[in-house]
């Protein structure tokens, strides 16, 4: 694939970066349906269950690939290693790549996830439909989410369709709309939700869901500032104004 402007581009190379983006994006769509059976305990391999192992070895395992996890998104999406990273790869493709690896690592941590013992609260009947309800809620807030910002430039399609177009990527804008307005980061509380919402909350479970939060508490303070340095005073601002992930409620008057 050609790194220069996707007008002086072969149309082979267009191609190969358009493919390069629906394979990325199909990889994305499959990991997420399957992310969401995998914590709601319906897939054929689940947070709750995975391959049998002593507790030592099953931490470092489901720990391990969690961390990488963590590690990859904060790495990968800096700045400094996208403008070393674009040196690499074309421009176009950075953010499918970006996606590709996620995906890798999630479908290791889905093969890999090892059984965790313990049971910490187990709910049913009515009790239990309503909180997956609540998390369903949390799932839907992600999608929601990340339409209301530019869900298919998220996942990377959208930059190869620009190339394969021969049409320039435009920069980055910040806009505030739909759950924006109300908290900087609702694909974040989404998540949040989606795992801790759960009628079974299991020793592999608790495991998941606390890892996540972390990452997810160290990660957006860490985007935070990327997001600074690419918006400026404008995001400053709206740190100032909205908060990070539920929305304030003032008493009129």
């Amino acid at each position: 694939m050609s790194t220069g402007s996707a007008s002086a581009a072969s149309p082979l190379a267009r191609v190969a970066t358009l493919l390069h983006g629906v394979v990325a994006y199909v990889a994305f769509l499959g990991t997420f349906l399957f992310a969401i059976g995998f914590v709601s305990g319906v897939t054929p391999v689940t947070v709750h269950g995975g391959r049998a192992s002593e507790l030592v070895p099953a931490l470092l395992v489901n720990g391990g690939i969690l961390a990488l996890f963590a590690l990859q998104h904060t790495v990968m999406a800096r700045l400094a290693f996208k403008r070393v990273w674009t040196r690499v790869v074309p421009p176009a493709i950075e953010r499918s790549t970006f996606v590709l690896a996620t995906c890798a690592i999630l479908a290791t941590l889905f093969w890999q996830w090892r059984a965790l013992p313990g049971v910490f609260w187990e709910l049913a009947g009515p009790a239990a439909w309503l909180v997956r309800a609540v998390a369903a809620c949390g799932w839907l807030i992600v999608l929601v989410g990340s339409f209301q910002i530019d869900h298919f430039a998220l996942f990377g399609l959208a930059q190869t369709v620009r190339y394969f177009r021969a049409s320039e990527i435009p920069p980055a804008r910040f806009e505030e709309r739909g759950f924006y307005r109300h908290v900087r980061h609702p694909l974040m509380l989404g998540f949040l939700v989606a795992f801790w919402a759960t009628p079974v909350m299991s020793g592999g479970h608790l495991f998941f869901a606390a890892m996540c939060t972390g990452y997810i508490l160290v990660g957006t303070h860490i985007e935070e500032r990327t997001l600074i340095a690419e918006h400026g005073d404008a995001y400053r601002a709206y740190l100032r104004r909205v908060p990070a992930f539920f929305p304030r409620f003032r008493r009129a008057g």
